[in-house]
């Protein structure tokens, strides 16, 4: 394991505190790679399309949607949906607006850190605002040849047309604000051009979701921002990554206040506490509150870089509680899960989900947490090899829960690998560690594995707005018994329960042998907008779990619908090598074992340094 080049307390060098390692040449060098998004990229001339121009003449620059890993060892380029070579056409098309506008950002990005040429950066560019339309909105899709095909088959939704705000629009924001600020030095009537396209599209989402400034949804009791891009603050925040960049180059007051009106939105999908699901997490959909994902989930970067283009401290403390509270549990539970719904249900593992993770704690200066969300690139993952291979700088697809590598790599996984081989390179300061990760955090025990009460398994899984943790639930009206595994510490509790609204709820006490945990009520607030009646949620227990402790007792006064219990240390743990990240849910400060640590607060901030001192709400990394 190699721990440091310098070690870095706070995110500033400590010169009192740093130890010199000597690193190989391997680990001296420089880690972004464009080699396989080069492979990905091509040219394309497109024909004449109503309403679609771009700057200049001649081909645009375009990148193929999917690599699909050969036999031999190579990889063969392919675009999306069933091919058809009569036509030389796909159902989806070979390039898309998402992937050509992130790829923009990385080439942007690159030029920015190293210099060369803008070239690339500049046909992705062109292309992307081809496929704008006058709207201002964007199209999603690109056949070979380079005609649009705004309806996809099989149809998908939402509609890959411009015919109104998506994900696309707000990436394509995303590439537009970064573009501007590099080339409004180098090339004024290019950064002229990108700046009017920029407008355009901010003039879209104007009329189109911020017209609803202001307003909220109810989503099973909770009021929610109705001015998010899809409503989802994943979404918006890409798009805020964009404003931040144009709004500190210097962009428009429109721009400023889309910004800021955007920012808030996200700082306001904050949820929990340091002791309550989701532990301070930006949820990053606006219709469930209990659908948390990893992919596209930059909330916490984005809120850091509006707070800086804005001057607004504020935006800070929904960023930090993300990054120092959230992604500190997901790493103990075992890493960047790509989905949890509530339950960790989806635990495969992509770069685009753990890129954000990246993104988040580096934004706010958690240099030493960056560390064990790296590693997932280096080794430290469930498969236990390297996804990320610096020297042809391709990002294999991901992992899935149970360890196995897709070895395909797409325009995705190689665009998120490169934006995180980017940070870290500009991070020198962050360590490298490898070795398979060893883990203990989270715990899932299934409803149904109970004796007593009834197990239900509804005809889908998918309840519209979160998921039923392996397809099933206990039915309860009455009491049932779980056999949890043992632990050397007390654990909080968190039963996972359907709420209702209604005016009977059920209620469920629970209890440990002789000892009574606590008594939830099961009842939420109005439908609203969530796509199915009730919601499932986990709930902290007053009581902890003692140690030792290997049975628990619910006994419900009326029909109850139990997913499944969480269990978490009060002190949870992730080893990569010789480093150790400690979270603690605890209610007073503990020392652990080791004297070599930095020990950081709810808040984000370093603390103490030395003895590993964990606080309550705080995370602590040891090292040696």
């Amino acid at each position: 394991m190699i721990l440091t080049r310098r070690t870095v307390i706070g995110g500033a060098l400590a010169a009192a505190a740093a130890s010199t390692v000597t690193l190989p040449a391997s680990a001296l060098s420089r880690l972004s790679n464009l080699a396989h998004l080069d492979f990905l990229r091509t040219s394309v001339s497109p024909p004449p399309a109503p309403g679609h121009t771009t700057f200049g003449s001649g081909p645009i620059g375009v990148l193929w949607t999917y690599a699909d890993h050969q036999a031999d060892g190579s990889y063969k380029r392919i675009g999306g949906g069933t091919y058809d070579p009569v036509t030389n056409t796909y159902g989806q098309g070979a390039y898309n607006a998402d992937d050509i506008a992130r790829a923009a950002v990385v080439y942007l990005r690159h030029w920015k850190q190293f210099g060369g040429s803008p070239d690339a950066a500049r046909g992705l560019l062109r292309a992307l605002t081809f496929l704008q339309s006058s709207n201002g909105n964007v199209v999603l899709w690109m056949q070979p040849d380079g005609t649009l095909n705004p309806s996809a088959d099989p149809v998908e939704l939402p509609d890959p047309s411009d015919s109104g705000p998506s994900y696309w629009l707000a990436r394509t924001v995303w590439a537009l604000g970064e573009g501007y600020a590099a080339f409004r030095h180098t090339d004024r009537a290019f950064a002229a051009f990108l700046r009017d396209r920029l407008e355009l599209a901010i003039a879209a989402l104007e009329r189109q979701v911020l017209v609803r400034y202001g307003q909220y949804n109810v989503v099973d009791g909770r009021r929610l921002p109705a001015w998010l891009i899809v409503n989802g603050a994943d979404a918006t925040s890409e798009a805020v990554l964009g404003l931040s960049a144009y709004v500190q180059a210097g962009g428009s007051a429109k721009a400023r206040r889309a910004l800021a009106r955007f920012a808030e939105g996200i700082a306001k999908m904050s949820a929990g506490s340091t002791r309550e699901w989701p532990f301070r997490a930006l949820m990053p959909w606006g219709e469930s509150i209990s659908d948390w994902h990893a992919w596209g989930a930059q909330m916490p970067s984005a809120l850091a870089a509006a707070s800086s283009a804005l001057g607004a401290r504020d935006l800070l403390t929904p960023a930090v509680g993300d990054a120092a509270g959230f992604t500190p549990l997901l790493m103990t539970a075992g890493g960047p899960d790509n989905g949890w719904l509530p339950v960790p249900i989806d635990r495969s593992q992509i770069a685009y989900g753990v890129d954000a993770r990246l993104q988040g704690v580096l934004a706010v200066g958690l240099t030493h947490l960056a560390a064990f969300v790296a590693a997932w690139y280096f080794g430290g993952n469930h498969a236990g090899e390297p996804v990320y291979d610096a020297t042809t700088g391709r990002t294999y697809d991901g992992i899935s829960g149970d360890g196995v590598i897709n070895r395909n790599s797409g325009a995705e996984s190689s665009i998120h690998g490169q934006l995180s081989m980017l940070a870290l390179d500009a991070h020198p300061d962050v360590a490298r560690l490898t070795g398979t990760p060893s883990y203990d955090g989270l715990q899932i025990v299934e409803g149904e594995s109970a004796t007593g009460g009834q197990v239900v398994t509804p005809p889908s899984a998918w309840t519209g707005e979160s998921q039923w943790s392996n397809g099933s639930y206990l039915s309860l009206d009455g009491t049932a018994t779980w056999t949890v595994p043992p632990s050397a510490q007390p654990r909080l509790v968190l039963p996972v329960v359907n709420l209702v609204a209604t005016a009977n709820p059920a209620r469920t006490t629970w209890t440990a042998g002789s000892r009574t945990l606590g008594t939830l009520t099961h009842v939420c607030g109005p439908q609203g907008i969530s796509a199915a009646p009730g919601a499932l949620q986990p709930l902290t227990l007053a009581g902890a779990l003692p140690a030792g402790a290997t049975s628990l007792t619910a006994k419900s006064t009326s029909a109850a619908q139990v997913d499944a219990v969480l269990l978490v240390p009060t002190v949870s743990s992730l080893r990569i090598g010789n480093a150790v990240l400690l979270v603690s849910l605890d209610t007073h400060p503990r020392v652990m074992p080791g004297k070599r640590a930095y020990t950081y607060d709810a808040a984000g901030k370093l603390v103490a340094r030395g003895r590993a001192l964990v606080v309550p709400g705080g995370f602590t990394v040891v090292l040696g």
